[in-house]
């Protein structure tokens, strides 16, 4: 039996330190919203004044989630035209598009990935804007951005990325309303709300128990919960190694809902609001195909469900309910391993800083 994550735990008990940084989550929120915002309000009145003409977003891994949601954000807030980019145009081709006017946010943890840090620099030296937006000030990838916006995540030991991945939704959340000349008010809810979610890791369990013999996973959400789809397929892969396929809801009609039977369950992420209401009748297509759904969400989805959880996201905007929707799904990815015998702390060939070029 595992044991919560606010609880001390024992040295060599698997999980400690995946569990430790889950539970640091409310304090990492309000850390932010009371000494991170004035910082962030400051680059964003910088950055809007130089009135850039599109984004470019740069990341890897759980930061390219964090990247994605930025995307959503941008376009629907703000109206900017967006794109993920391919750094190895730069670094592998050496291509030198012209980036005048453009914003390039770069999204990495440690700051340290050398891809990364390459095409931040080139695209400075294109005439870019720079923005990096990290967990440690002192970083390679920040030396080389214009503009820098600390976390303030702490320490991140475990290799599975939890506080780190929710502290950059924010960060980038109260970044965008500073664009916009917003204070980012609505987000004071969320370090109450993480602290709620967090204290219900028993009925996690009880969803861990029920698939933790699961073969494989597939995940999917629209709109704003579509990077949360991303992110938990991640996490759900490094820990207990299910392969999980995420999708969004309008690409999973596209043929893989094929692969969809009674046996794999299906992860729902509903959320409350438009993107939730685009994807219900993928939820339709999903409960006539017989599927096991498991739907993270409001009560009225979860009660058509198999399984689920329900979100306390009345109230919330739907643009921060992402920060909300990872937590149970971080905690689903921890118990399922731990329900399989493994350690979370201890993902095999994985690493801190991935040195990619």
């Amino acid at each position: 039996m595992t044991a919560p994550t606010t609880d001390p735990r024992s040295d060599d008990l698997p999980g400690r330190i995946m569990a430790g940084e889950m539970a640091e989550q409310p304090a990492v929120l309000r850390r932010i919203l009371d000494a991170g915002a004035p910082r962030i309000q400051e680059v964003a009145r910088e950055v809007a004044a130089r009135k850039p003409r599109f984004v470019l977003l740069t990341a890897r891994g759980t930061s390219d989630n964090a990247a994605l949601y930025a995307k959503y954000l941008l376009e629907i807030r703000l109206g900017l035209p967006c794109g993920l980019t391919s750094m190895s145009t730069t670094t592998a081709y050496g291509a030198r598009p012209d980036l005048t006017d453009v914003l390039v946010i770069t999204v990495s943890r440690s700051g340290g990935s050398p891809d990364l840090v390459a095409s931040t620099q080139a695209a400075r030296e294109a005439g870019a804007l720079t923005l990096a937006v990290t967990n440690n000030p002192d970083s390679p990838l920040a030396a080389v951005s214009e503009f820098h916006i600390d976390i303030l995540a702490g320490p991140e030991k475990a290799l599975p990325a939890t506080k780190t991945y929710t502290a950059s939704l924010l960060a980038l959340y109260l970044f965008v309303e500073g664009l916009r000349g917003g204070d980012g008010a609505p987000a004071k809810v969320l370090p109450d709300l993480a602290g709620r979610l967090l204290a219900r890791q028993d009925e996690v369990r009880t969803l861990a128990a029920r698939y933790r013999f699961a073969e494989r996973m597939v995940i999917t959400s629209r709109g704003y919960g579509y990077p949360t789809a991303k992110e938990a397929a991640l996490k759900l892969m490094e820990t207990s190694y299910i392969p999980a396929l995420s999708y969004s809801g309008a690409d999973l009609l596209h043929g893989p809902l094929a692969m969809v039977d009674n046996v794999s369950p299906v992860i729902a992420v509903v959320t409350d609001g438009k993107g939730g209401a685009a994807l219900r009748p993928v939820l339709d297509r999903l409960r006539g195909r017989g599927a096991d759904l498991v739907v993270i969400g409001p009560e009225d989805q979860v009660e058509q469900a198999s399984a689920g959880f329900v979100l306390p996201t009345g109230g919330v905007p739907e643009e921060l309910q992402p920060i909300l929707e990872i937590i149970p799904l971080q905690l689903l990815a921890y118990e399922v391993t731990i329900a399989r015998g493994q350690d979370p702390d201890a993902p095999r060939a994985l690493a801190k800083v991935t040195q990619t070029h």
